[in-house]
């Protein structure tokens, strides 16, 4: 930290505010965090029901929905924490990964407020802020004690599928990630094969509770020597078993296929996330991201009993701005400052921060 960051830092009266914005993908989101835990306001623009419409996220729609909504998204949420930009010390923004277009909105947006108030700004790696929604407070959160060092995290969402062991805040090392479709892609495609709503997670999850998960033994991607993941396999064996039974003209078991493809999902990041866990000597796991909202995940994770499980509230899972404050936090006491010429950074790993 340089001392004229430790210096900004002393100079504040109470606990650090930020406000963050999230424009990764299709959620316009912004919100007030306190001290990097308390959510003073979480305010979420979703655009699920305009890209349900093309089955998945186009990007150019997603752009200008952002540029419609970001500034009544930000206002809401000053409003509803009852400050205004005068009581921020801080503006932390989702700098990638993320679609350029839907980046480039939210970053523009921080850098006109933060340079008309006066703000420092806080460029925020969108994986590891799912990381820290571990550690917002939540009425709904399932434990009252913070997640403990060494960990292992699992993140799963729409575009990421990555195990990083950390051993201190802001420390990450990363075991693998998917060689192919992520979790939440595959739900997805698979959704959309069996005629399923729109985004394809919720939809399989629904499904499956009324299917037999035995129905089909879909194969597990286990890659052996290594941490990383891969679905095209378990996708292609679904599409064809899919083919198959439509030429006997009976219908679709969909329910069963949905169940039988969620457990084989669950059952690779499960035991891989587990069997990292006791490599690494972890104490704790953290499973975030858009994914770690199916129920039948978060339900075998918790019925282990070697690891104390870490999973935010259903609110926090999916993108939301007090993810980005929250991890904007440690990057500000930290004492990163960044300039008001940083890009969007659409490919952006967490190994790279």
């Amino acid at each position: 930290m340089t001392d004229t960051s430790q210096q900004q830092i002393n100079t504040i009266d109470g606990p650090i505010r930020l406000l963050g914005i999230e424009t990764s993908c299709d959620e316009t989101a912004a919100s007030v965090v306190e001290g990097g835990r308390k959510i003073l306001s979480n305010v979420v623009a979703s655009q699920v029901e305009i890209h349900a419409q093309y089955g998945g996220i186009y990007p150019e729609v997603a752009s200008r929905q952002h540029i419609i909504k970001i500034y009544p998204v930000v206002e809401q949420a000053l409003q509803l924490a009852h400050i205004t930009l005068d009581d921020v010390d801080g503006i932390a923004v989702t700098r990638g990964p993320g679609l350029a277009g839907s980046l480039v909105v939210g970053l523009n947006t921080a850098k006109g407020l933060a340079l008309s108030n006066q703000l420092p700004i806080i460029g925020v790696n969108h994986l590891e802020a799912h990381i820290y929604s571990a550690w917002l407070d939540h009425p709904e959160r399932t434990s009252d004690v913070d997640p403990e060092f060494p960990l292992l995290a699992l993140i799963v969402s729409g575009g990421h599928t990555e195990l990083a062991l950390m051993t201190d805040h802001l420390d990450y090392q990363r075991l693998g990630g998917t060689l192919d479709d992520a979790a939440g892609e595959a739900f997805d495609k698979i959704a959309r094969l069996l005629g399923l709503d729109y985004p394809g997670g919720p939809a399989i999850q629904k499904a499956a509770v009324e299917g037999n998960d035995r129905a089909f033994s879909f194969p597990r991607a286990w890659l052996e020597d290594s941490w990383d993941f891969s679905f095209s396999g378990l996708k292609t064996a679904v599409l064809r078993e899919v083919r198959r039974l439509e030429e006997t003209n009976l219908p679709l078991p969909v329910n069963d296929l949905a169940a039988s493809f969620q457990a084989a999902v669950v059952d690779v990041l499960v035991n891989k996330t587990l069997s990292a866990a006791r490599e690494f000597a972890a104490k704790d796991i953290l499973v975030v991201g858009g994914v770690s909202a199916n129920q039948s995940l978060r339900d075998r994770f918790q019925q282990n009993d070697e690891f104390k499980v870490h999973i935010p509230p259903l609110v926090l899972c999916t993108d939301n701005a007090a993810m980005i404050s929250g991890a904007g936090y440690y990057r500000f006491i930290d004492g990163q400052r960044d300039l008001f010429d940083i890009d969007a950074l659409p490919n952006w790993p967490l190994s790279e921060i």
